[in-house]
Protein backbone atom coordinates (compact mmCIF):
# COMPACT_ATOMS: atom_id res chain seq x y z
CA UNK A 1 0.00 0.00 0.00
CA UNK A 2 1.53 3.29 -1.02
CA UNK A 3 2.35 6.03 1.47
CA UNK A 4 0.37 9.06 0.39
CA UNK A 5 1.88 12.36 1.38
CA UNK A 6 0.06 15.63 1.86
CA UNK A 7 1.02 18.25 -0.63
CA UNK A 8 -1.90 20.52 -1.30
CA UNK A 9 -5.34 19.89 0.17
CA UNK A 10 -8.00 21.51 -1.96
CA UNK A 11 -11.60 21.94 -0.89
CA UNK A 12 -12.65 19.60 -3.70
CA UNK A 13 -10.24 17.04 -2.32
CA UNK A 14 -11.59 17.41 1.17
CA UNK A 15 -15.11 16.73 -0.01
CA UNK A 16 -13.93 13.86 -2.11
CA UNK A 17 -12.46 12.50 0.96
CA UNK A 18 -15.94 11.76 1.93
CA UNK A 19 -14.84 8.81 0.14
CA UNK A 20 -11.51 9.05 1.77
CA UNK A 21 -12.26 9.77 5.32
CA UNK A 22 -12.83 13.30 5.33
CA UNK A 23 -9.77 14.73 4.02
CA UNK A 24 -8.40 12.09 3.21
CA UNK A 25 -8.61 12.28 -0.28
CA UNK A 26 -6.18 14.65 -1.35
CA UNK A 27 -3.69 13.74 1.17
CA UNK A 28 -2.09 12.12 -1.68
CA UNK A 29 -2.24 14.50 -4.30
CA UNK A 30 -5.64 14.81 2.09
CA UNK A 31 -24.81 9.68 36.12
CA UNK A 32 -24.21 13.12 37.57
CA UNK A 33 -24.50 16.53 36.02
CA UNK A 34 -20.77 16.72 35.35
CA UNK A 35 -20.84 13.39 33.57
CA UNK A 36 -23.78 14.45 31.45
CA UNK A 37 -22.19 17.76 30.52
CA UNK A 38 -18.90 16.18 29.58
CA UNK A 39 -17.14 17.23 32.76
CA UNK A 40 -15.06 20.34 33.29
CA UNK A 41 -11.49 21.56 33.45
CA UNK A 42 -11.33 20.29 37.03
CA UNK A 43 -11.68 16.76 35.66
CA UNK A 44 -8.35 16.99 33.91
CA UNK A 45 -6.82 18.77 36.88
CA UNK A 46 -7.54 15.70 39.00
CA UNK A 47 -4.21 14.37 37.81
CA UNK A 48 -1.30 16.34 39.15
CA UNK A 49 2.36 16.39 38.30
CA UNK A 50 4.11 16.26 34.92
CA UNK A 51 2.20 15.27 31.78
CA UNK A 52 3.71 13.22 28.98
CA UNK A 53 2.09 11.85 25.84
CA UNK A 54 3.69 10.21 22.82
CA UNK A 55 1.56 10.75 19.73
CA UNK A 56 1.26 8.82 16.48
CA UNK A 57 3.98 10.86 14.79
CA UNK A 58 6.41 9.54 17.37
CA UNK A 59 6.49 13.00 18.98
CA UNK A 60 6.55 13.11 22.78
CA UNK A 61 5.05 16.18 24.44
CA UNK A 62 6.12 16.90 28.01
CA UNK A 63 4.51 19.52 30.24
CA UNK A 64 5.00 20.43 33.89
CA UNK A 65 1.36 19.61 34.63
CA UNK A 66 -1.72 18.08 33.03
CA UNK A 67 -2.90 20.70 30.52
CA UNK A 68 -6.25 22.42 30.99
CA UNK A 69 -5.86 25.22 28.44
CA UNK A 70 -6.34 22.88 25.51
CA UNK A 71 -7.23 23.69 21.91
CA UNK A 72 -8.39 20.80 19.74
CA UNK A 73 -9.81 19.96 16.35
CA UNK A 74 -13.58 19.89 16.83
CA UNK A 75 -13.93 16.14 16.34
CA UNK A 76 -11.15 15.44 18.84
CA UNK A 77 -12.74 17.78 21.38
CA UNK A 78 -16.08 16.01 20.86
CA UNK A 79 -14.49 12.62 21.52
CA UNK A 80 -12.77 13.81 24.68
CA UNK A 81 -16.04 15.39 25.82
CA UNK A 82 -17.58 11.92 25.83
CA UNK A 83 -14.85 10.89 28.27
CA UNK A 84 -15.51 13.83 30.60
CA UNK A 85 -12.76 16.15 29.35
CA UNK A 86 -14.14 19.53 28.37
CA UNK A 87 -12.13 21.46 25.79
CA UNK A 88 -12.67 25.23 25.72
CA UNK A 89 -11.03 26.10 22.39
CA UNK A 90 -11.60 24.38 19.04
CA UNK A 91 -10.92 24.67 15.31
CA UNK A 92 -12.65 22.90 12.45
CA UNK A 93 -16.36 22.46 11.59
CA UNK A 94 -18.13 23.55 14.76
CA UNK A 95 -21.19 25.67 13.97
CA UNK A 96 -23.61 25.93 11.06
CA UNK A 97 -24.82 29.20 9.55
CA UNK A 98 -27.84 29.10 11.85
CA UNK A 99 -25.61 28.79 14.90
CA UNK A 100 -26.46 25.18 15.59
CA UNK A 101 -23.81 22.52 16.12
CA UNK A 102 -22.07 20.88 13.19
CA UNK A 103 -22.30 17.09 13.14
CA UNK A 104 -18.60 16.91 14.04
CA UNK A 105 -19.21 18.80 17.30
CA UNK A 106 -20.97 15.82 18.85
CA UNK A 107 -22.68 16.60 22.15
CA UNK A 108 -20.67 19.73 22.95
CA UNK A 109 -22.46 23.01 23.68
CA UNK A 110 -20.95 25.02 20.84
CA UNK A 111 -22.17 28.30 22.32
CA UNK A 112 -19.61 27.89 25.09
CA UNK A 113 -16.63 27.23 22.83
CA UNK A 114 -13.95 29.60 21.61
CA UNK A 115 -13.69 28.87 17.89
CA UNK A 116 -10.43 29.76 16.12
CA UNK A 117 -11.57 28.64 12.67
CA UNK A 118 -14.84 27.09 11.54
CA UNK A 119 -13.93 26.21 7.95
CA UNK A 120 -11.02 24.76 6.00
CA UNK A 121 -7.89 26.92 5.87
CA UNK A 122 -9.23 29.30 8.52
CA UNK A 123 -7.36 29.72 11.82
CA UNK A 124 -7.16 32.97 13.80
CA UNK A 125 -3.58 32.87 15.06
CA UNK A 126 -3.85 36.13 17.04
CA UNK A 127 -6.93 34.86 18.87
CA UNK A 128 -5.15 31.56 19.48
CA UNK A 129 -2.12 33.33 20.95
CA UNK A 130 -4.33 35.37 23.28
CA UNK A 131 -5.96 32.17 24.49
CA UNK A 132 -2.50 31.05 25.71
CA UNK A 133 -2.88 27.35 24.83
CA UNK A 134 -0.82 24.72 26.59
CA UNK A 135 -1.28 22.09 23.87
CA UNK A 136 -3.02 21.59 20.52
CA UNK A 137 -4.73 18.27 19.78
CA UNK A 138 -5.77 17.05 16.34
CA UNK A 139 -5.63 14.11 13.95
CA UNK A 140 -3.44 13.31 10.96
CA UNK A 141 -4.52 11.72 7.68
CA UNK A 142 -1.16 10.91 6.13
CA UNK A 143 2.12 9.17 6.79
CA UNK A 144 3.91 12.52 7.10
CA UNK A 145 1.95 13.49 10.22
CA UNK A 146 0.35 16.61 8.72
CA UNK A 147 -1.84 18.28 11.35
CA UNK A 148 -5.47 18.14 10.26
CA UNK A 149 -7.15 21.53 9.78
CA UNK A 150 -3.99 23.46 10.70
CA UNK A 151 -3.44 25.75 7.68
CA UNK A 152 -0.22 25.31 5.75
CA UNK A 153 0.33 29.08 5.60
CA UNK A 154 0.23 29.60 9.36
CA UNK A 155 1.38 26.24 10.73
CA UNK A 156 4.83 27.57 11.72
CA UNK A 157 3.33 30.43 13.77
CA UNK A 158 0.85 28.06 15.39
CA UNK A 159 3.59 25.58 16.25
CA UNK A 160 5.55 28.23 18.14
CA UNK A 161 2.66 28.94 20.50
CA UNK A 162 2.13 25.44 21.89
CA UNK A 163 3.23 21.84 21.29
CA UNK A 164 0.91 19.58 19.31
CA UNK A 165 -0.39 16.04 19.61
CA UNK A 166 -1.74 14.09 16.62
CA UNK A 167 -3.76 10.89 16.56
CA UNK A 168 -3.38 9.06 13.26
CA UNK A 169 -6.52 8.18 11.31
CA UNK A 170 -4.60 7.00 8.25
CA UNK A 171 -4.30 3.46 6.90
CA UNK A 172 -5.48 1.59 9.98
CA UNK A 173 -8.67 0.10 11.32
CA UNK A 174 -11.07 2.12 13.47
CA UNK A 175 -10.20 0.26 16.66
CA UNK A 176 -6.65 1.62 16.73
CA UNK A 177 -7.45 5.37 16.79
CA UNK A 178 -10.30 4.62 19.20
CA UNK A 179 -7.77 3.07 21.56
CA UNK A 180 -5.36 5.98 21.09
CA UNK A 181 -8.08 8.51 21.91
CA UNK A 182 -8.92 6.43 24.98
CA UNK A 183 -5.27 6.65 26.04
CA UNK A 184 -5.18 10.40 25.42
CA UNK A 185 -8.33 10.87 27.51
CA UNK A 186 -6.79 8.77 30.28
CA UNK A 187 -3.66 10.92 30.30
CA UNK A 188 -5.82 14.04 30.67
CA UNK A 189 -7.61 12.70 33.73
CA UNK A 190 -10.69 10.97 32.35
CA UNK A 191 -12.45 8.41 34.53
CA UNK A 192 -12.42 5.43 32.20
CA UNK A 193 -14.09 3.23 34.81
CA UNK A 194 -17.28 5.32 34.71
CA UNK A 195 -20.32 3.23 33.81
CA UNK A 196 -21.15 5.47 30.85
CA UNK A 197 -17.69 4.88 29.40
CA UNK A 198 -17.44 1.13 29.99
CA UNK A 199 -20.98 0.57 28.72
CA UNK A 200 -20.18 2.45 25.50
CA UNK A 201 -17.13 0.27 24.88
CA UNK A 202 -19.17 -2.87 25.47
CA UNK A 203 -21.90 -1.66 23.09
CA UNK A 204 -19.28 -0.98 20.42
CA UNK A 205 -17.93 -4.51 20.74
CA UNK A 206 -21.46 -5.94 20.54
CA UNK A 207 -22.28 -3.79 17.50
CA UNK A 208 -19.10 -4.99 15.80
CA UNK A 209 -20.04 -8.63 16.35
CA UNK A 210 -23.51 -7.90 14.98
CA UNK A 211 -21.98 -6.39 11.84
CA UNK A 212 -19.62 -9.35 11.46
CA UNK A 213 -22.57 -11.74 11.69
CA UNK A 214 -24.65 -9.70 9.23
CA UNK A 215 -21.83 -9.57 6.69
CA UNK A 216 -21.27 -13.32 7.01
CA UNK A 217 -24.99 -14.05 6.58
CA UNK A 218 -25.40 -11.70 3.60
CA UNK A 219 -22.14 -11.89 1.59
CA UNK A 220 -24.04 -11.08 -1.60
CA UNK A 221 -24.92 -7.57 -0.40
CA UNK A 222 -22.63 -5.01 -2.07
CA UNK A 223 -21.98 -1.73 -0.24
CA UNK A 224 -20.69 1.47 -1.84
CA UNK A 225 -19.30 4.46 0.08
CA UNK A 226 -20.04 7.73 -1.70
CA UNK A 227 -19.92 11.49 -1.34
CA UNK A 228 -21.80 14.09 -3.37
CA UNK A 229 -20.64 17.44 -4.69
CA UNK A 230 -22.36 19.76 -7.13
CA UNK A 231 -20.60 18.51 -10.26
CA UNK A 232 -19.27 15.10 -9.30
CA UNK A 233 -19.81 11.98 -7.23
CA UNK A 234 -16.97 10.37 -5.30
CA UNK A 235 -16.69 6.62 -4.70
CA UNK A 236 -14.36 5.74 -1.86
CA UNK A 237 -12.02 2.80 -1.76
CA UNK A 238 -11.37 1.02 1.53
CA UNK A 239 -7.59 1.48 1.39
CA UNK A 240 -6.96 4.17 3.98
CA UNK A 241 -10.25 5.10 5.70
CA UNK A 242 -10.42 3.86 9.29
CA UNK A 243 -14.13 3.06 9.20
CA UNK A 244 -14.13 1.28 5.84
CA UNK A 245 -10.97 -0.66 6.64
CA UNK A 246 -12.61 -1.88 9.84
CA UNK A 247 -15.92 -2.77 8.22
CA UNK A 248 -14.10 -4.62 5.46
CA UNK A 249 -12.14 -6.59 8.08
CA UNK A 250 -15.48 -7.58 9.61
CA UNK A 251 -16.49 -9.03 6.25
CA UNK A 252 -18.51 -6.28 4.57
CA UNK A 253 -18.51 -6.62 0.77
CA UNK A 254 -17.51 -3.20 -0.59
CA UNK A 255 -17.44 -1.71 -4.05
CA UNK A 256 -13.78 -1.02 -4.82
CA UNK A 257 -12.85 1.54 -7.50
CA UNK A 258 -10.17 0.31 -9.87
CA UNK A 259 -6.59 1.02 -8.89
CA UNK A 260 -6.05 3.01 -12.07
CA UNK A 261 -9.07 5.20 -11.27
CA UNK A 262 -7.81 5.88 -7.74
CA UNK A 263 -4.25 6.64 -8.79
CA UNK A 264 -4.86 10.37 -9.22
CA UNK A 265 -6.06 10.64 -5.61
CA UNK A 266 -3.34 8.62 -3.98
CA UNK A 267 -5.59 5.62 -3.66
CA UNK A 268 -8.41 7.23 -1.72
CA UNK A 269 -11.32 7.45 -4.15
CA UNK A 270 -12.59 7.68 -7.71
CA UNK A 271 -14.31 10.72 -9.18
CA UNK A 272 -17.37 10.13 -11.36
CA UNK A 273 -19.51 12.51 -13.35
CA UNK A 274 -23.20 12.37 -12.46
CA UNK A 275 -23.81 10.84 -15.88
CA UNK A 276 -21.62 7.90 -14.84
CA UNK A 277 -22.82 7.56 -11.27
CA UNK A 278 -24.20 4.11 -12.14
CA UNK A 279 -20.74 2.75 -12.99
CA UNK A 280 -20.74 0.44 -9.98
CA UNK A 281 -23.54 -1.85 -8.86
CA UNK A 282 -24.46 -1.51 -5.18
CA UNK A 283 -27.25 -2.77 -2.95
CA UNK A 284 -26.52 -0.24 -0.19
CA UNK A 285 -24.99 3.22 -0.54
CA UNK A 286 -23.30 4.87 2.46
CA UNK A 287 -23.31 8.64 1.99
CA UNK A 288 -20.98 11.19 3.58
CA UNK A 289 -22.93 12.95 6.35
CA UNK A 290 -20.66 15.98 6.76
CA UNK A 291 -22.32 19.35 6.30
CA UNK A 292 -19.90 20.39 3.54
CA UNK A 293 -21.30 17.68 1.27
CA UNK A 294 -24.64 17.41 -0.51
CA UNK A 295 -27.00 15.13 1.40
CA UNK A 296 -29.07 12.43 -0.36
CA UNK A 297 -32.38 14.26 0.08
CA UNK A 298 -30.94 17.24 -1.78
CA UNK A 299 -29.53 15.37 -4.78
CA UNK A 300 -31.61 16.21 -7.83
CA UNK A 301 -29.67 14.33 -10.51
CA UNK A 302 -31.91 11.93 -12.43
CA UNK A 303 -29.13 9.36 -12.71
CA UNK A 304 -28.89 9.24 -8.93
CA UNK A 305 -32.61 8.71 -8.48
CA UNK A 306 -32.51 5.76 -10.90
CA UNK A 307 -29.89 3.84 -8.92
CA UNK A 308 -31.37 0.56 -7.59
CA UNK A 309 -30.22 1.24 -4.03
CA UNK A 310 -31.78 4.71 -4.10
CA UNK A 311 -35.07 3.45 -5.53
CA UNK A 312 -35.13 0.72 -2.84
CA UNK A 313 -34.51 3.24 -0.06
CA UNK A 314 -31.24 1.55 0.84
CA UNK A 315 -29.15 4.68 1.40
CA UNK A 316 -27.65 5.28 4.84
CA UNK A 317 -25.34 7.88 6.37
CA UNK A 318 -21.62 7.51 6.81
CA UNK A 319 -19.23 9.48 9.02
CA UNK A 320 -15.94 9.70 7.10
CA UNK A 321 -14.47 11.56 10.09
CA UNK A 322 -15.97 9.65 12.99
CA UNK A 323 -15.87 11.14 16.47
CA UNK A 324 -13.37 8.82 18.11
CA UNK A 325 -15.24 7.79 21.22
CA UNK A 326 -16.86 4.38 21.55
CA UNK A 327 -20.20 6.05 22.28
CA UNK A 328 -20.22 7.91 18.97
CA UNK A 329 -18.99 4.96 16.91
CA UNK A 330 -21.69 2.55 18.09
CA UNK A 331 -24.50 4.02 15.91
CA UNK A 332 -22.49 3.94 12.69
CA UNK A 333 -21.62 0.26 13.20
CA UNK A 334 -25.20 -0.63 14.17
CA UNK A 335 -26.67 1.29 11.22
CA UNK A 336 -24.56 -0.60 8.72
CA UNK A 337 -25.34 -3.92 10.39
CA UNK A 338 -29.08 -3.24 10.25
CA UNK A 339 -28.88 -2.07 6.64
CA UNK A 340 -27.18 -5.31 5.58
CA UNK A 341 -29.59 -7.44 7.63
CA UNK A 342 -32.63 -5.76 6.03
CA UNK A 343 -31.27 -5.16 2.51
CA UNK A 344 -32.91 -6.48 -0.62
CA UNK A 345 -30.58 -7.67 -3.36
CA UNK A 346 -31.19 -4.97 -5.98
CA UNK A 347 -27.89 -4.47 -7.78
Amino acid sequence: MSNARATHLTRRGILAAGGALGLGAVLAACGDDDAKSGGSESTAAAKSGPWTFKDDRGTTVKLDKVPTKIVAFTGVAAALYDYGIEIKGVFGPTTLENGKADVQAGDMDVSKLTVFGNVWDQFNVEKYAAFAPEVLLTTTFDSAGTLWYVPEASKAKIAKLAPSVAISVYDRQLTKPLQRMWELADSLGADLTATKVTDAKKRFEEASERLRAAAKARPEIKVMAGSAAQDVFYVSGTNFSIDLEYFKALGVNFVEPSESAKKATGGWFETLSWENVDKYAADIIMMDDRTATIQPADITEATWKKLPAVKAGQVIGRSPEPILSYDKCVPMVENLAKAIEDAKKVA
